[in-house]
């Protein structure tokens, strides 16, 4: 019997061609001993999260904080300083009171405990102002991406790192490096597949959108982001339960692929899109969804800002397909799922709850309608919110 293996090279290159590793294992790669007497810096949450994507891969092909010519590249051409298209800075920021302390090879720590390193090679100054003026299009402070970018250190250590130990935390089920999403996707034989991004609890135009894209390809990663968010979203945990029950019934299991993206919400819109679908490229999709208002909050960007911006590079320089998708939404006279393209009638007829009006609805005991979510997923978001309440 002839067994054919998957086509391995329908998976798109890693951005900057190689895969980055910097996971490094306690007793294996190093000696924890080395460690001792080393300065310390105790990381955030979000920066925890940055050391995952850079450890890992998922950052490719950065292998550290950027330093100072490539943070500035970023900010100002959207590119690498060596022309490697990139658009949001992945830094490390310090106190300057601890700045005199932190040289060498200085342990990361969270919670306490070590999770990686540093090999300090740069300490400069942050550019507030123009990372909150050209990442985020505001100076405002109440905008959650600029408010955290107030609070953090005056400046930025550069080098590169290691990772410990890919923290798996609540979800060690769906809990992928870029490596072992690669190495699922090949194994079934997948010559495309299409990445779908969410920080928000999937409703009825979601799914329209996973399953229109399915049409077009092999495989599905639903892909929803994990790491830190604001306050009023609705937790991971939920989230991603409300995804497992809906794939027990209403998707194609052999083409469907959960796993969860770790990052953190930066809220930049049309900058984190690009970020977004540079990392799902390291993840081994080919193509990649963007909605309406993508990684946008408030009123800040534009409704379509994050598909026009991918006008900045080439196909080729991105290595990973844009869907674009316009609104969609429930039309009561269509009595389907449609989108300005395909429903002739105004917006008296459609049924748009924003994530406000569903949020009232779940703190208030009320069902959500069919037509906007299934109902095992409204049921998984009302008891979420009753136990939260």
């Amino acid at each position: 019997m002839t067994i054919l293996l998957p086509d391995t090279t329908t998976l798109p290159s890693p951005l900057g061609g190689t895969l980055v590793n910097r996971v490094r294992r306690a007793g294996h790669d190093f000696d924890p001993a080395s460690l001792t007497g080393l300065p310390r810096l105790e990381v955030s949450e979000r920066t925890l999260a940055d050391l995952e994507m850079l450890g890992t891969g998922a950052y490719s092909p950065l292998t550290g904080f950027l330093g100072e010519a490539d943070y500035l590249s970023v900010i100002e051409r959207l590119r690498l300083a060596d022309g490697t298209p990139w658009s949001v800075p992945i830094t490390l920021p310090v106190a300057r009171e601890d700045a005199a302390r932190l040289h060498g090879r200085v342990v990361l720590t969270h919670a306490g405990q070590d999770v990686g390193w540093i090999d300090v090679q740069e300490l400069y100054e942050a550019r507030k102002a123009l990372e909150a003026r050209e990442v985020y299009r505001t100076e405002d402070a109440a905008h959650p991406g600029v408010a955290a970018l107030y609070a953090q250190g005056d400046l930025n250590l550069a080098g590169e790192v290691a990772l410990f130990e890919v923290p798996r935390g609540a979800f060690p089920r769906h809990h992928r490096t870029p490596a072992e999403v690669r190495a699922t996707i090949e194994a079934r034989g997948w010559r495309s597949t299409v990445a779908f991004q969410t920080r928000n609890p999937i409703h009825r135009a979601h799914e329209y959108l996973q399953k229109v894209a399915l049409e077009l390809v092999d495989g599905l990663l639903l892909h929803p982001l994990v790491g830190t968010t604001k306050g009023d979203d609705v937790p991971a945990t939920t989230r991603v339960r409300a995804y497992e029950v809906l794939l027990e019934q209403y998707y194609p299991q052999a083409r469907t692929l959960l796993s969860v993206y770790p990052a953190a919400m930066r809220y930049a819109g049309p900058r984190e899109a690009i970020l977004h679908a540079l990392s799902r490229r390291n993840y081994g999709v080919t193509h990649f969804i963007v909605g309406r208002d993508h990684a946008g909050v408030g009123s800040y960007y534009g409704t379509y800002d994050a598909q026009e911006i991918f006008s900045a590079y080439t196909p080729q320089e991105l290595g990973v397909q844009i869907l674009k998708f316009e609104h969609t939404f429930y039309c009561n006279s269509c009595g389907q799922l449609v989108s300005p393209r395909t429903c002739p009638h105004d917006a008296s007829h459609h049924l748009v709850l924003s994530g406000t009006k569903v949020r009232e609805k779940l703190r208030a005991g009320e069902n959500l309608p069919r037509e906007f979510t299934r109902p095992e997923v409204a049921e998984v978001l009302r008891a979420a919110y009753a136990e939260r309440s």
